[in-house]
């Protein structure tokens, strides 16, 4: 709905695309959010082409291979601060609004952040993933078990700590999650925890414009962004299964 909304206030898709994925960061928190990455294949019709972007985020410079094993890992645990890399979600949103969107970035995200503020009411599925013990999380317990209360199906839930860090981007734009106080904070709690991230690591982080890459399958031609992301799989698996 606030993506429609962006439409008809005189927003393209690209605009309606970026509103509707800060909203799900907030509505969807388990599967999205500006901690994340972002990947998108955008067709512009008047120039008759496929445009991709990769906005991922690298390692940290001081994490490699030797400092791992010099820690004993064979493997990197997936639920650890070892595992984070720079988060290239509002890279993304920058990358896409400057240079295909219509509306300023700040009027993409005024309804995730009126949401935020006042809050919104959890849907059946997604009340299930507020279900977790607080004792291993007690971080993430501080934001999503307010007043040390599990909300559930139909309770009003809000986030003004994801709304402050919204208003920081519409106001400073991406350098201000990547240079500013919210980089201050995503480092300070990586060093709490014995993660890698440092401040350079956000400072230098760049999206990417990339050829998509094809395949054919059966008369149809399928886009995917090639490496690092996944889509490469479906281009392969589409190739296996043309045999059958």
């Amino acid at each position: 709905q606030a993506g429609i909304d962006i439409l008809k206030a005189g927003g393209n898709c690209i605009d309606a695309a970026i509103c509707t994925n800060a909203m799900l960061g907030l509505t969807e928190a388990a599967s999205n959010g500006i901690g994340g990455d972002l990947f998108a294949i955008v067709w512009i019709e008047k120039d008759r082409k496929l445009y991709g972007l990769n906005a991922s985020g690298r390692a940290p410079y001081d994490w490699n291979l030797e400092s791992a094993a010099a820690m004993g890992l064979n493997s990197i645990p997936r639920v650890s601060p070892l595992s984070w890399n720079v988060p290239g979600c509002v890279s993304g949103w920058g990358a896409l609004n400057s240079r295909f969107g219509k509306l300023k970035l700040s009027q993409c995200l005024e309804s995730s952040i009126d949401y935020a503020v006042n809050g919104f009411p959890l849907s059946p599925i997604i009340s299930t993933y507020f279900e977790f013990d607080p004792k291993q999380a007690p971080s993430l317990a501080s934001v999503f078990h307010p007043g040390g209360q599990r909300p559930s199906y139909g309770d009003v839930f809000r986030n003004p700590m994801l709304a402050n860090s919204y208003r920081l981007i519409a106001e400073g734009g991406p350098e201000a999650f990547y240079q500013g106080e919210i980089a201050e904070r995503i480092v300070a709690a990586s060093n709490m925890l014995g993660g890698k991230m440092s401040l350079r690591d956000l400072k230098d982080h760049t999206a990417n414009w990339v050829d998509p890459v094809s395949s054919n399958y059966r008369g149809w031609d399928v886009w995917e962004i090639p490496p690092n992301g996944q889509g490469i799989v479906a281009l392969q698996i589409l190739n296996l299964l043309e045999h059958f």
